[in-house]
């Protein structure tokens, strides 16, 4: 069985003073750490859906997934700054240390914030909700893990973003 191993958080928030929409992993996965980038598991859907959603060709560089974005009002991040995991199992995670959102809402006019999967909602609702009264929205994850969503229902579903 694999170990519970405390891992930080790797990858810098990533926004711009035109970003609207926040959307909050929970933790990167271990290919994400790798690449130092977020979702960076090639079977995660992420790229796929907010490709389809901006009607952009699926970015394929660090370069083109953050042009994406940004030029898109949106910014990136996730709810937890640190915890302990076995490897990327959200299932897993333990000893939760959250991730300052000010650090964009302070910076970006962000009007909505969305979260990628339960157990980003989890934690963003536990720990910051409380400090920054904003409410966050559950969108369904585009992990992998979730394979009873089909990307046309992800897509569907994420459609929200754009609103």
């Amino acid at each position: 069985m694999a170990q519970a191993l405390p891992q930080v958080h790797p990858i810098p928030p990533l926004y711009d003073e035109n970003s609207r929409v926040l959307i909050l992993g929970s933790f990167p996965s271990v290919k994400s750490r790798e690449a130092m980038f977020f979702y960076g598991h090639p079977q995660n859907r992420f790229w796929k859906i907010m490709a389809a959603l901006t009607d952009s060709p699926v970015p394929e560089t660090v370069e083109e997934k953050k042009k994406l974005i940004l030029s898109n009002h949106f910014a990136l991040w996730d709810s937890i700054g640190s915890c302990t995991i076995v490897g990327s199992s959200d299932s897993s995670i333990r000893d939760v240390v959250p991730n300052d959102l000010r650090i964009i809402l302070d910076h970006a006019p962000i009007t909505r914030i969305f979260c990628n999967g339960a157990t980003s909602l989890k934690y963003y609702r536990k720990y910051n909700e409380p400090i920054l009264h904003r409410t966050a929205h559950v969108l369904p994850s585009s992990s992998p893990a979730n394979a009873a969503w089909s990307l046309d229902r992800l897509v569907d579903a994420w459609r929200i973003i754009k609103e």
